[in-house]
C-alpha cells in the first residue's frame, strides 16, 4: 500500500473489513453516523456483533487504542473502555488482516500486529488472530 493520509488509510481498513465479512457470509451494516465506537455491525444466523476497524501504515505495525484530539492532542478516551465492541479488525500496510476479539486483548495502550510469534514469546500474540480472505466461515 502506498503512503496515504489518515482518512484514506481508515477507508482502506473499513473496506477490507466489509469485504472480509461479506466473503465469510455475514451481512454487514454501516451506522448512519460516527458517534459510536464501532465502525460496522455484522450479522450471521441472527447474531449481531460490532467491529472497530483500524489500519496502520507504520513500519512497526502498531495499533494505538487511545484517541486523541483537541488543540494539544491529549488522550481523551480508549477504545477498550467501550463494552459494546466485540471485535477489532486490523489491516497493515502490506494488507495483512487480523480479527481480534476485544475480550482477548490483554494490553491497554497499543498492540503490534505480527504474522509470526514474538521471538521471546512475551506480549500479546497477535499472529494467532491473523485472517485471510480465503478463510472459511
Amino acid at each position: 500500500m502506498d503512503e496515504v493520509n489518515r482518512k484514506q488509510i481508515g477507508r482502506i481498513g473499513l473496506s477490507m473489513a466489509i469485504n472480509y465479512f461479506t466473503l465469510q457470509g455475514y451481512t454487514v451494516s454501516l451506522p448512519m453516523n460516527d458517534t459510536q465506537w464501532y465502525d460496522i455491525v455484522i450479522e450471521k444466523d441472527g447474531k449481531f456483533e460490532t467491529v472497530q476497524c483500524k489500519a496502520t501504515q507504520t513500519k512497526d505495525n502498531r495499533i494505538d487504542f487511545r484517541s486523541t484530539g483537541g488543540t494539544k492532542g491529549e488522550v481523551y478516551d480508549n477504545l477498550l473502555n467501550h463494552s459494546e465492541l466485540d471485535y477489532l479488525f486490523c489491516v497493515n500496510k502490506d494488507l495483512d488482516m487480523w480479527l481480534i476479539p476485544i475480550k482477548e486483548i490483554t494490553t491497554t495502550r497499543q498492540i503490534t500486529l505480527r504474522t509470526e510469534p514474538n521471538k521471546n514469546n512475551q506480549g500479546f500474540q497477535t499472529y494467532k488472530y491473523r485472517v485471510r480472505f480465503s478463510d472459511k466461515a
